[in-house]
């Protein structure tokens, strides 16, 4: 991601004549305006113009992404709201995420929904800008301001009971852990996987490894070596492997079909979302509820009722679970449920680090 400074502004000139495309290509309501209160007609359509920022890999990931994808097309329906949608590059600047939100909002579009911790900075920044659009940030608590939502999870909550279900299922004493980037937030998901997984058997070995470290973020999006890292993680004795690693998922699924192994997947219930050639061997999913959070989001906008700050979709809240598509998990459902009902009543508190 380290470019020379030339580099990095031909990029950034070139994402920006994209978006402005982009902005333009939808009709007379979606032109770019100038200005830090474009917002004041959003409400034209019938239940406002919502635009929509996604991670990397965007609609069609399989998983994160595309569970807020279900959240605003939920949203569409119900309220008739019109939508834009943009889409991260690997290894673009935060200036280019910027200048992404910055079209949407000067466009008119009110409110506005960017999708991963990676926009936390660009969200501050744009808000603070435009002051009447309500800005929703899902997975980060550090971008604020008084227009600005927190969409946060309890992600080491349900990571905790899919890391009992790999101790459960595991015939080998032996499951491994894939994140996509080694990040505060993917650490969570490490941290309850192997809470999880200890509570049941405290001598298991859990392997971990992650496909990228900051400032690289290309992991969430490399099948091919979510591919080759579970492969090495099944040579060395893995019989189930929890990929945490967004668009690199698809390659984790690759090899453990492979193998004949085991998957977990995670935020979206995969064994419905993933390629038919390998959901039949994911036996759960965590499911982090992004369709929940964003469609809230957009219903309390349309209800004139949203309040800034952090909203926190835990276990109890039913904010995380774990899926049960396909009945693999149907024989240790029941242990799983326990382990659930002590977390939401406080007896089983789970670290958020590993």
């Amino acid at each position: 991601m380290l470019r020379n400074r030339v580099s990095k502004l031909a990029a950034a000139t070139a994402a920006g004549a994209m978006l402005m495309a982009a902005a333009a290509c939808g009709g007379s309501d979606d032109k770019a305006e100038t200005g830090a209160s474009a917002s004041s007609d959003a409400g034209a359509t019938k239940g406002g113009k919502v635009g929509l920022a996604y991670d990397i890999g965007g609609r069609g990931d399989q998983s994160f992404n595309d569970a807020a994808a279900v959240g605003l097309d939920k949203a569409k329906g119900e309220f008739g709201m019109e939508a834009k949608e943009l889409e991260a590059s690997p290894g673009e600047t935060d200036a280019q995420k910027e200048e992404r939100l910055r079209l949407l909002a000067s466009g008119g579009f009110n409110p506005i929904v960017a999708v991963g911790f990676a926009y936390s900075g660009s969200v501050k920044k744009v808000a603070a800008e435009f002051p009447d659009v309500k800005f929703a940030i899902v997975d980060d608590a550090d971008a604020t301001g008084p227009n600005i939502s927190n969409l946060v999870f309890a992600e080491e909550q349900g990571s905790y009971l899919v890391g009992a279900a790999a101790a459960l299922k595991s015939q080998k004493g032996n499951v491994g852990f894939i994140g996509g980037v080694k990040v505060p937030l993917i650490q969570k998901f490490e941290a309850g996987y192997v809470a999880g997984a200890k509570a049941v058997k405290p001598d298991i070995k859990i392997q971990v490894k992650y496909l990228s470290e900051p400032p690289e973020f290309t992991g969430f999006n490399d099948p091919a070596k979510g591919k080759t890292t579970a492969q090495g993680m099944l040579d060395a004795g893995a019989d189930v492997v929890y990929q945490a690693a967004g668009g690199s998922g698809g390659g984790v699924f690759e090899a453990v079909k492979g193998a004949n192994a085991m998957a977990i997947g995670v935020d979206s219930d995969q064994a419905l979302t993933a390629d038919k050639a390998v959901s039949d061997v994911i036996i759960t999913s965590m499911l982090k509820k992004v369709d929940v959070a964003v469609y809230d989001f957009l219903k309390n906008y349309t209800a004139n009722s949203l309040k800034g700050g952090e909203t926190r979709y835990d276990l109890k809240a039913g904010g995380v679970d774990f899926s049960t598509t396909g009945g693999k998990v149907d024989d240790i459902k029941s242990q799983l449920d326990e382990y659930k009902n002590k977390i939401i009543s406080g007896e089983i508190t789970v670290s958020q680090t590993p």
